[in-house]
């Protein structure tokens, strides 16, 4: 097995943080009602937009970290096309958990349900019924579940291919205690 050379401890917390998030955003919006014309503002709906603007702030964090903080160097023998579609999906992944939650948030705001974090009502990014503004919930919803969802898979998948076909040590890297 090659060598690891792994990611620091902050990028592995936030990684996997996110991961969480994820999970339970995802779950919560599997579980709530649809969201309407009139739809109420549920304990779930507000627990959604909750961790989306949760997440928001963790992936700007690792973002940030990302940019001050080299990477670490791809493994020896790993093929550069994987290394490069690691690369892509890394940062297509980065794109959608900053562009979901502002879609997101952009969408409450359109419809005028107030997002409520930790007992302060975040601002209205823009206002209620704004013309040309209705498509940012369909977007977000195509996003999430289409491309976002095939994203981690892949990301997940490939993952897993490190672990048990090429058992090169990539995998490991980003696991804790790795």
């Amino acid at each position: 097995m090659a060598e690891t050379s792994g990611y620091s401890s902050t990028a592995k917390s936030l990684h996997w943080l996110i991961v969480a998030l994820l999970t339970a955003q995802f779950t919560v919006a599997w579980t709530m009602p649809h969201i309407g014309r009139n739809t109420p503002v549920t304990t779930l709906i507000s627990l959604h937009f909750s961790f989306g603007i949760i997440i928001l702030a963790v992936a700007s964090a690792r973002l940030v970290w990302r940019a001050t903080h080299a990477e670490p160097a791809p493994l020896d023998g790993v093929p550069p096309w994987q290394v490069q579609s690691a690369r892509v999906i890394h940062w297509l992944l980065y794109i959608l958990l900053l562009v979901l939650p502002i879609l997101g948030w952009i969408n409450a705001s359109w419809r005028g349900m107030p997002i409520v974090l930790f007992g302060l009502e975040l601002p209205k990014l823009i206002g209620t019924r704004a013309p040309g503004w209705g498509w940012t919930g369909d977007v977000h919803n195509l996003l999430a579940y289409y491309v976002m969802l095939t994203l981690i898979g892949l990301h997940i998948l490939a993952g897993l291919y490190h672990y048990f076909i090429r058992r090169d040590g990539v995998l490991q890297r980003m696991l804790p205690g790795g």
